[in-house]
């Protein structure tokens, strides 16, 4: 118990007037707005524009919040900021991000302590954006997965195609319709895998799309992810460690058409190919296929050239063959009649050198031998009186004498009237000399 002496010295202060005392005193010290780092957590707006939100700090070693403070923004200020906040930065003005705002700092005797947000600094957070970017792509980097969709074949004819998009997005409309209407009419076959495309839910959403799609990647030759248009501010989803670690391992090769003409998102730096808008894919698989229907003309045009030129080729090479070939024939018998000449003598020598070492003798088997001899000489002689009878005939000398001729163009023989033009000049061959003429 304190003594009366004691209660006659001490200060004491009511509720209120203790309040009174600090909202001074903070009005003393803060007299202008200051400059604040944050993250927004628990943001609202309200029915009346008014933005309604808590800024904290987090410990970097272990992500546990370090102080904590409420804030607003007031409808007219709000309406302002939030739009030139998401052009600037691409990114919803939402809980979750960290941003560097002009703030008076007020207390109220019954609300309290509190920050009143009057600007924001947009290039804070485009360079924290920009630090996370990097973290992903870094961390993608040392898992070694950054480059493994790129790293993917191509089809040379991608005509199975996986969509991933939102069912009414426009963008899909317009991707479907470039298809069908390409010029050269080429078969492009569809399937919707419909995602949320923007909001809290899309990671989750578009993830969800591409497990449905790896269950069957054995029928599809690729992936489309398309979005049609929007605010920049819609694409916060697609610079998501999750969604691009996830597109980077897919097994079939994955085509971005978000629809920005911003910077990469990090799903379009770890997808195979990327495209601005759904036409421009439409554009390059129609391209794809152009180029390849291009390559196969061109490979029968060559397939054509190639198989005249054998053709070419072995027909002079059998009007080579038909030009020697009776010379062959020729020497051939010759060779056969000399042959028989040579063993005709020698048989009978041999008969009777081989009787006359034997003592016996057999006169009946020499005079057999003989017989068999004289035979087959016989049949050799008429085999070649035949053939000569038969290459004399055969022979063009032969068939001029019977009255024939024989047309030739620059030294070929002319087989048909339509090797033949007018004003030609040919050469005709009788039994007994030759005419040059002029076709008319």
């Amino acid at each position: 118990m304190q003594n009366a002496h004691a209660h006659s010295t001490r200060t004491e202060l009511s509720l209120r007037e203790l309040a009174v005392l600090i909202k001074q005193s903070i009005a003393a010290t803060f007299t202008a707005p200051v400059w604040v780092r944050g993250e927004t957590s628990d943001l609202r707006t309200h029915s009346s524009g008014h933005c309604y939100m808590e800024l904290v700090e987090k410990n970097e070693a272990n992500k546990q919040i370090a102080a904590r403070m409420r804030a607003a923004i007031w409808s007219s200020t709000f309406a302002r900021l939030k739009p030139f906040f998401e052009h600037e930065t691409g990114q919803p003005f939402a809980s979750g991000i960290r941003i560097l705002v002009r703030a008076s700092v007020e207390y109220h005797e019954l609300y309290g302590f509190s920050l009143n947000i009057v600007d924001v600094d947009p290039s804070y957070t485009v360079g924290d954006l920009a630090r996370r970017r990097m973290e992903i792509i870094r961390q993608l980097q040392a898992e070694g997965i950054l480059t493994m969709n790129k790293e993917l074949r191509l089809p040379t004819l991608p005509s199975r195609i996986a969509v991933i998009t939102s069912a009414s997005a426009a963008g899909y409309g317009d991707f479907i319709r470039q298809l069908e209407d390409n010029p050269a009419r080429f078969a492009f076959h569809c399937k919707l895998f419909a995602a949320v495309m923007q909001g809290d839910k899309s990671e989750d959403s578009i993830i969800a799309a591409l497990e449905k799609v790896f269950r069957h990647a054995h029928s599809f030759d690729l992936v489309v992810i398309i979005r049609g248009g929007g605010a920049a501010s819609e694409l916060s989803c697609f610079d998501s460690y999750r969604l691009a670690a996830n597109c980077a391992q897919f097994p079939l090769p994955i085509v971005t058409g978000i629809g920005h003409e911003r910077d990469e998102t990090v799903l379009d730096l770890v997808a195979h190919t990327r495209m601005k808008t759904p036409t421009a894919v439409a554009e390059f698989l129609i391209s794809r296929m152009s180029n390849a229907a291009q390559s196969l003309a061109e490979l029968e045009r060559q397939l054509g050239t190639i198989a005249v030129n054998c053709l070419n080729n072995e027909d002079r090479l059998l009007q080579s063959l038909a030009t020697r070939l009776p010379l062959a024939v020729l020497r051939k018998m010759e060779q056969q009649r000399v042959f028989l000449r040579n063993t005709t003598a020698q048989l009978p020598v041999g008969a009777i050198n081989a009787v006359n070492r034997n003592a016996t003798g057999i006169t009946r088997l020499q005079n057999s031998m003989i017989q068999a001899m004289q035979q087959k000489h016989a049949a050799g002689i008429h085999f070649v009186e035949i053939t000569e009878q038969f290459l004399r005939m055969a022979s063009p000398d032969y068939t001029l004498r019977r009255g024939y001729s024989i047309t030739m163009k620059n030294g070929a023989i002319v087989k048909n009237a339509a090797a033949l033009a007018p004003d030609d000049q040919i050469v005709t061959r009788f039994a007994d000399g030759e005419v040059r003429s002029k076709v008319i």
